[in-house]
């Protein structure tokens, strides 16, 4: 059995790595080098490449395909770039736009590793005749009794597994992470151990396709004149002000209000029918229970067919550790969870990813939050499921912002 889990040597064995031009991926594709097997090296053009090439801390553009190239030529492997600009546009940024013009909070990274890096690679790599894709992610994998089970990463500063809950079974069988067990540290000096350019190249930040993190200033571009202007109101819905489009606050936003009261004011609620921001105390934001949709289960047996609750651990934001949940099925992809400590700023469109209870390491899987409810019992929805006809109404808005 080789380090892959395959039964038969380094040299049989055909890998295609997932290249970024980043540190990470680079030093997966050498490690694998290096061990004998066959690797075939793919770094995905999402975007414009042009308009970011000289812009730091971006991914899959411009210096970043170049940087994978020279990789790839360091080490002796072959390398190719896909176009996958309009699939991007179309599986990631354009529901991006719409998530934040329904006052949601999206996480776009997760949407694209499903729907692109994770879907669409998969099958280019098969087509490669790849026995694995192999990805630079901090995250880790091993066989168990039902497949291949995900882990969480050894650095838990770089645990990726909240951006992966949507890996089906399928995938991670399909799928190897060779940096689950190293730290950033580590990955670094076997970079530089190997000569190559990318060893001190700073980590990608924010959103690949958001500039300088102005989100607003991407879904203006996407959806031209979107931003309509409303009321920032209290939880009585007294008017305390006025605002440029939801489109500019978070929930949990507490700078830039421009409104004044005896004590500090938070974004709690984001109504997009009515164009309202709605602000409150911070106690207001402390969330208990979460409504799940499009539940992706990964842990042992079958969700939708457990009546049991069950005792999890919760992790409802990239940069939370895990908490005490108890996670209720619902069937047909629904869940709903129940935060023991309860948790601020949980907003739909986030997502809520699950870890085994006894000891966090196992990711059994996550949904994405539509509903949470806070300690007063006051809701926050988001959009309706994902059908068709959902994402026609959410196409309206821009329909709108062009007429």
């Amino acid at each position: 059995m080789n380090s892959l889990g395959f039964a038969k040597p380094p040299a049989e064995t055909r890998v295609v790595v997932a290249m970024s031009g980043g540190v990470d991926s680079s030093v997966t594709a050498a490690l694998l080098k290096e061990e004998g097997y066959e690797v075939i090296g793919i770094t995905l053009q999402l975007y414009d490449h042009g308009a970011a090439i000289a812009r730091k801390g971006a991914c899959c553009a411009g210096q970043d395909i170049h940087d994978a190239r020279l990789v790839a030529e360091k080490i002796g492997i072959p390398h190719y770039v896909l176009d996958y600009e309009s699939r991007f546009r179309d599986q990631v940024m354009e529901e991006f736009a719409d998530s934040y013009l329904a006052g949601e909070t999206p996480i776009p990274c997760v949407r694209c590793n499903e729907r692109v890096k994770f879907r669409d690679m998969f099958q280019a790599a098969k087509e490669l005749g790849a026995d694995a894709l192999a990805t630079g992610h901090y995250i880790a994998s091993e066989p168990g009794p039902d497949g291949w089970q995900m882990l969480r990463a050894a650095d838990p500063e770089r645990d990726q597994s909240y951006f992966l809950f949507t890996t089906t079974r399928e995938q991670l069988d399909f799928l190897r992470f060779p940096l689950g067990r190293l730290h950033k540290a580590e990955t670094r000096a076997i970079a530089q151990r190997y000569g190559l350019g990318v060893a001190e190249k700073p980590d990608s930040q924010d959103i690949c396709f958001v500039p300088s993190g102005r989100y607003a200033d991407v879904i203006l571009k996407l959806r031209p004149g979107a931003a309509e202007p409303g009321d920032i109101v209290d939880m009585d819905g007294n008017v305390l002000g006025r605002h440029d489009g939801i489109l500019h606050y978070t929930i949990g936003q507490r700078r830039g209000l421009g409104v004044a009261m005896g004590e500090p004011l938070y974004v709690v609620r984001l109504d997009a029918a009515k164009k309202q921001v709605v602000v409150g105390p911070k106690d207001m934001l402390l969330t208990h229970k979460i409504e799940l949709a499009e539940v992706n289960w990964i842990g042992p047996g079958n969700l939708d067919e457990n009546d049991q609750p069950l005792e999890v651990l919760a992790k409802v934001r990239s940069t939370r550790p895990p908490a005490p949940a108890l996670l209720v099925p619902l069937g047909e992809g629904r869940a709903r969870v129940e935060l023991k400590t309860g948790e601020d700023g949980v907003a739909p469109g986030q997502a809520c990813v699950f870890y085994d209870a006894q000891t966090g390491a196992r990711v059994l899987g996550g949904g994405w939050i539509r509903r949470s409810v806070n300690r007063y019992g006051n809701a926050v929805r988001g959009r309706p499921l994902e059908t068709e006809t959902a994402r026609e109404a959410a196409r309206g808005v821009k329909q709108r912002a062009e007429a």
